[in-house]
């Protein structure tokens, strides 16, 4: 072999080898663009993931907190109604005792009495400003308690006084001494009664004569 041929094929293999490594050169670069291009899809998903889940959490405080507020409300309602529906309880309370007096001041004039125009005219006056005064009571809520020939409440009315009646169930209100007042579903003041006793048992003893009682005064 010539040495010009020596050289030829040593220049091919060279340039073979060249070859070969820039082939090389270029693969490792794009398996190295892949590599980044996965990582950088991974840091992607990542800040997605993130981003989802704090998304839901700042939701849940959302939902937590709009649950809450909307509570506060109903008791805030729930209040107010109620505040404005025993606002006038103690009022009405001292207003009791002005019912309480006109109510003595008919019982006290009969017929007889009357008879007698002036005191007539009296009684009329008196009577008109009892009702005036229900009206007022009615308007507010504030209602008489039905007592008398009623089976004894023990959340209505207050015994005080027990009397034998063999004609009535044993437990009916046969005597009403002071009317008793509910304001809405509240006792504002109970009945004060006097009940029998020596009768027959009655079934409805102690119930609450189809009212339903707030105790929560």
């Amino acid at each position: 072999m010539s040495k010009k041929h020596a050289n030829e094929q040593l220049q091919e293999e060279l340039n073979e080898v060249i070859e070969e490594s820039e082939i090389s050169d270029e693969t490792t670069e794009a398996e190295a663009e892949v590599s980044d291009s996965e990582k950088e899809k991974n840091e992607i998903a990542e800040v997605v993931a993130k981003l989802n889940q704090e998304c839901q959490e700042y939701k849940d405080k959302y939902v937590r907190a709009h649950a809450e507020m909307e509570n506060l409300r109903r008791r805030t309602q729930t209040e107010l109604e109620k505040s404005a529906k025993y606002a006038v309880s103690d009022f009405a309370k001292n207003m009791l005792s002005i019912a309480d007096n006109l109510s003595r001041a008919m019982s006290v004039i009969t017929d007889d009495h009357k008879q007698d125009t002036g005191i007539k005219t009296f009684y009329e006056g008196i009577e008109m400003t009892q009702k005036e005064l229900l009206n007022v009571f009615d308007r507010y809520g504030v209602t008489p308690i039905e007592a008398l020939n009623q089976p004894f409440n023990p959340n209505l009315h207050q015994a005080v006084q027990e009397i034998d009646d063999p004609s009535k169930p044993t437990g009916t209100v046969v005597q009403e001494f002071q009317t008793g007042y509910m304001i809405s579903d509240r006792v504002l003041r109970p009945s004060m009664v006097v009940t029998s006793k020596g009768g027959p048992k009655s079934d409805d003893f102690g119930k609450p004569n189809g009212c339903k009682i707030d105790t929560s005064a």
